[in-house]
C-alpha cells in the first residue's frame, strides 16, 4: 500500500478557525490554499480607489482580511512571520479548481448545513478521487454532510475537529463518517499526533463529540451550582483554576474569551439532539445567561460578560465583576478558603484532590457537589460518545487544558470514594463501574513497566494504552528507572545508554542542588552511559536561576559566596558542552535565563515548537552571569564572515541580551541566535520530545561523539565595538529611552561582549570571556536599584522597569 503524503491542503473557509488552521498548517512546513468567499458589494475604500467587483484585490479581500487579522492577533497562530508566505490565498470562484492539486480539503465555513452542502457540491466538481476531505465541525452529523455525495466523497470524508486556537490547544478529534476508510481514520489520527503535534482523539459521531459534550456540562453543572451554593463569580473561578490543574482563566473567565454566545450555541445544540441524556435538563440555560445573552455581554468580543474592564474615579484601570444575583457589575472581591490553604504545600494538582473532597467549608461541598456530578456524568458517556475511557480524558486534557481528566481525578479521590459522593447526591454507579469495583479492580488505571493501562470495559481488564511506544513518560518511570535524586533533581535511566536528568525544584529553577544534580549527571553519563538528555514533562523547562539565593547573598553582601555560586553555575555550563558523553537539552515552555544558557552550552538543544527562549537577567538588573554573555559574543564571532560589518553582527546578539528578546516560539529563537540552524532541532509534539532528545542523544554516541576541544578562538572586538555601545548607551541615556541604572547594565554587558578594552580585534578563550562576565555580574549584585529590581521581581513576578 502506498503512502499517503500531505504535501498541500486546502482550506475552505478563511475565518478565525480557517485563518487559524491555515496557519498551523504553515507551522509545520505544509503548502496551503486558503479560500473564502467572494464579497457582494464594494466597501467605501474599494469605492474610493475606483475598483470594481471584477478586480482581484476586491474579489480575495474576505480572505486576505480575514489572513491579516489572525496574522496580527496575539497571541500569534504562527510560529514565525515568515512561515506565513507557505499560504496562498483566493476565492471559491476563481480558484476553486485548484483544489484538484492538494492532498487534503477541509472545510471550515459557518455552522450552517445548507451552506456546508453547496460548498461540498462545488469542491467535488473539481477534487481529485482519493483525496481527502474533512470538516472542523463542532457537531453537525456527518450523515447529513455526507447527502448527496459520491461513493469515493464519502468513503475519504471525516470530521477533523480542532480547538481553537488550533497552534496552541493540542485536542485534535478524529470522527470517521459511516463509510469512511479505515485507512483514512488511522492515517488522521497518527497525521494528528506525528504532524501536527497534537492529542488525536477518535470520536463517535454524537452531539459535541466528546471535548465539547464533557466540558460544556462541567461549565453549564457550574452555572446552576453556583446559585444553588451561593458563591460568587470570583469564588468559582478561585476553585476551578490552578488549584485543580485547570487553566488561570478558570471558568467564568474562560466562557468570556470564547465567547457566551459559542457556548450557548453549544449547549442548545446538545439540549436539542440529546433528548435521553440523563443530564437533559442541565443544558437549560439559567436565567443569568439568558439575560446576558440578550444584553450582548458575550464576553471579550463586547468587552464585558462576566468581568468587565473599567476605570474607576481616580483614573486608574479596574476588572469589574458580574454580580450574579443583582446582574449589576462590581469591584472584585478576593476569594478565600480555609480548605485551599491546606493544599499549598501539595505541589501536584492530582495529589491534592483528596484534601479538597474533604473540606469543611463551602469549598469543601462544592468539590463534593461537583465531582460527583461529573463522574456520574462520564460513566454515562461509555460507550456513547466513546468506547474507551482514556478518550474523554485525553479530550478534556487536550481541548480544555485540563491538567488531569476525569477519571484521572476519580482515581486521585479513590473509586470507591467517588461512588459514596455520587450516592450523596443521589447518583448511581453505572453497571459498568459496579462489575468493576466487584471484580477486585480499584482504579481506571495502572503503571507497569512504564507504560499505562487502563480499564477496557468490553474486555473487563486492564489494557495498555496504546500510541505510548513514541513517548517516554516519565512519571511512569521516575521511580522505577530511578538512577540518583536530590532535592532538586531525579535522574532516570530512559534505555539505550542514556539518561535523564529532570529538574523537581519550585518552577524548575536553577540553585545549587540543581547544579549538584547536574554535575552528578554528567559524572554518571561518563562512567556508566552513554549520552545525557536534561528534560522534564513539568509546564515550563527552567524559568532561570534562582534569584532568592543571588538576593540573599548580595543582601548580606556575601560576594565571595555569591562569586563561588556564579562560578559554579559557569563551570556546570563548560562540563556540559566539554563532557565526554553528548549532552542534549529538551527546552519547552518558559526557558528563561539560566534555563536558557543551560540549552546554550548543549551538545544539541531538541526543542518543543512551544519554547519561550530568552536571557531575561537585565529585568532584575544584571547581565547573564552563567556563560550567557559569553556565549552570544561567541555566537557572533562564529556568525563574522568575509565582508562582513563585524560591529553590525556583534550589535544584534547584544540586543538579544539587551532588549531581554525572548522568542514566542522555537522557530523564532533561531533568529535570536539562541537555537543554530544545521545543530538544534524543533519537535511539534511536547510528548514525543524526550523519546525524540534521546535518540539524538544515541545517534551522537553511535557516531563516535569525542569531548570536544575547549576554544580559545573567540574573536573579540575590543574598543572598537566597546566605544560603539557606550556611545549608543550614553545617548539613549541622555534621549531617556533608558534610565542610569539601565545604561550601567548595558555598559557592562558591552564590556563583556566586547572582551573588555582590548586595543584591537583579538582571539581569546571562552574562559576570558566567562571571568569578565562573572566579574560584571557581580559588580551589578552591589548596586541598590539591581536589590530593588531582584526584590520586586521576587515579589511580584514581573521585572521592574528604573
Amino acid at each position: 500500500m502506498s503512502k499517503r503524503r500531505i504535501k498541500k491542503v486546502a482550506i475552505i473557509g478563511s475565518g478565525i478557525m480557517g485563518s487559524g488552521i491555515a496557519c498551523h498548517f504553515a507551522n509545520i512546513g505544509v503548502d496551503v490554499l486558503l479560500l473564502d468567499i467572494v464579497p457582494r458589494e464594494l466597501n467605501e475604500k474599494e469605492k474610493a480607489m475606483g475598483l470594481t467587483l471584477d478586480d482581484k484585490v476586491v474579489r480575495n479581500r474576505i480572505v486576505n482580511t480575514a489572513l491579516q487579522d489572525s496574522l496580527k492577533s496575539k497571541p500569534s497562530p504562527i510560529y514565525n512571520q515568515k512561515f506565513a508566505s507557505r499560504i496562498t490565498t483566493g476565492n471559491l470562484e476563481d480558484d476553486i479548481a485548484k483544489v484538484a492539486d492538494v492532498d487534503w480539503i477541509m472545510e471550515v465555513v459557518v455552522e450552517r448545513l445548507d451552506i456546508k452542502q453547496q460548498v461540498f457540491e462545488k469542491l467535488e466538481k473539481y477534487r481529485t478521487p482519493g483525496t481527502i476531505i474533512s470538516s472542523n465541525t463542532s457537531g453537525i452529523p456527518i450523515k447529513f454532510m455526507n447527502e448527496g455525495r459520491s461513493e469515493d466523497f464519502r468513503k475519504h470524508f471525516a470530521v477533523t475537529h480542532f480547538f481553537n486556537p488550533p497552534r496552541y490547544l493540542k485536542l485534535f478529534e478524529v470522527v470517521p463518517g459511516p463509510d469512511c476508510k479505515q485507512e483514512v481514520t488511522d492515517f488522521l489520527m497518527e497525521y494528528g499526533e506525528k504532524f501536527l503535534g497534537k492529542t488525536s482523539v477518535l470520536a463517535k459521531d454524537t452531539p459535541a463529540f466528546i471535548g465539547n459534550r464533557i466540558g460544556i456540562f462541567g461549565i453549564q453543572s457550574l452555572f446552576h451550582q453556583v446559585k444553588e451554593l451561593g458563591l460568587t463569580v470570583e469564588e468559582v473561578d478561585k476553585l476551578t483554576g490552578p488549584v485543580i490543574g485547570r487553566p488561570k482563566s478558570a471558568t467564568f473567565r474562560t466562557v468570556d474569551v470564547v465567547g457566551l454566545d459559542t457556548l450557548v450555541h453549544v449547549a442548545n445544540g446538545i439540549y436539542d439532539n440529546c433528548p435521553d441524556d440523563e443530564a437533559h435538563e442541565l443544558f437549560k440555560l439559567p436565567d443569568f445567561i439568558d439575560t446576558m445573552m440578550e444584553n450582548k455581554w458575550l464576553g471579550s468580543k463586547t468587552g464585558q460578560g462576566f468581568y468587565k474592564k473599567s476605570v474607576n474615579a481616580d483614573g486608574k484601570k479596574e476588572i469589574l465583576t458580574l454580580d450574579l444575583d443583582t446582574m449589576e457589575y462590581r469591584s472584585k472581591k478576593r476569594a478565600s478558603f480555609a480548605t485551599l490553604e491546606l493544599t499549598k504545600t501539595i505541589d501536584k494538582p492530582i495529589d491534592r484532590f483528596k484534601v479538597l473532597v474533604g473540606g469543611k467549608d463551602k469549598a469543601g461541598e462544592f468539590y463534593r457537589k461537583n465531582f460527583a456530578a461529573m463522574f456520574a456524568y462520564v460513566q454515562n458517556r461509555i460507550p456513547e460518545i466513546s468506547d474507551e475511557l482514556y478518550r474523554i480524558d485525553d479530550a478534556m486534557k487536550a481541548g480544555f487544558g485540563w491538567e488531569n481528566g476525569p477519571f484521572e481525578i476519580w482515581d486521585a479521590v479513590g473509586v470507591e470514594k467517588g461512588i459514596e459522593l455520587m450516592k450523596a447526591e443521589g447518583k448511581e454507579p453505572a453497571a459498568w463501574v459496579k462489575e468493576m469495583v466487584s471484580k477486585g479492580e480499584t482504579s481506571f488505571y495502572t503503571v507497569k513497566d512504564g507504560a499505562t493501562y487502563y480499564y477496557d470495559v468490553p474486555t473487563k481488564s486492564q489494557v495498555k494504552k496504546p500510541g505510548q511506544d513514541a513517548f517516554i513518560i516519565l512519571d511512569n518511570i521516575r521511580k522505577s528507572n530511578e538512577v540518583f535524586k536530590n532535592s532538586g533533581v531525579v535522574i532516570e535511566d530512559i534505555g539505550d545508554g542514556i539518561i535523564n536528568c529532570e529538574f523537581q525544584s519550585k518552577m524548575n529553577t536553577i540553585g545549587g542542588d540543581v547544579l549538584a544534580g547536574l554535575n552528578k549527571a554528567i559524572d554518571l553519563a561518563e562512567k556508566d552511559f552513554d549520552g545525557l538528555v536534561i528534560g522534564n514533562q513539568g509546564a515550563n523547562f527552567s524559568v532561570g536561576a534562582n534569584i532568592g539565593m543571588i538576593f540573599m547573598m548580595a543582601v548580606e553582601q556575601e560576594y565571595d559566596e555569591l562569586n563561588m555560586a556564579i562560578k559554579y553555575f559557569q563551570d556546570t555550563m563548560m562540563r556540559m558542552r566539554y563532557s565526554s558523553i553528548p549532552t542534549i537539552s529538551a527546552p519547552h515552555g518558559m526557558t528563561l535565563g539560566g534555563g536558557c544558557e543551560l540549552s546554550l552550552h548543549a551538545d544539541k538543544v531538541v526543542a518543543a515548537a512551544e519554547t519561550y527562549m530568552g536571557l531575561v537577567e537585565f529585568g532584575v538588573g544584571v547581565i547573564p552571569g552563567g556563560g550567557g554573555s559569553k556565549e552570544m559574543a561567541l555566537r557572533a564571532s562564529d556568525t563574522f564572515r568575509k565582508g562582513d560589518v563585524q560591529l553590525n553582527v556583534l550589535q544584534e546578539y547584544f540586543l538579544t541580551i539587551g532588549m531581554a528578546k525572548v522568542s514566542t516560539s522555537a522557530y523564532e529563537a533561531y533568529d535570536l541566535g539562541l537555537l543554530q540552524h544545521g545543530k538544534d532541532v524543533v519537535v511539534v509534539n511536547k510528548d514525543r520530545q524526550i523519546a525524540e532528545a534521546k535518540k539524538h542523544a544515541k545517534l551522537l554516541a553511535d557516531a563516535g561523539y569525542t569531548q570536544p576541544v575547549k576554544r580559545n578562538d573567540v574573536l573579540v572586538l575590543g574598543k572598537q565595538a566597546l566605544g560603539a555601545f557606550l556611545v549608543a548607551t550614553d545617548s539613549m541615556q541622555a534621549s531617556n529611552f533608558i534610565s542610569e541604572h539601565d545604561q550601567k547594565i548595558a555598559n557592562k554587558l558591552a564590556y563583556v561582549m566586547a572582551g573588555g578594552d582590548l586595543s584591537e580585534p583579538t582571539k581569546v578563550s571562552e574562559q576570558y570571556l566567562l571571568d569578565i562576565e562573572r566579574e560584571a555580574f557581580l559588580s551589578l549584585c552591589t548596586e541598590r536599584k539591581t536589590l530593588e529590581r531582584i526584590q520586586h521581581m521576587l515579589k511580584t513576578g514581573k521585572p521592574l522597569r528604573n
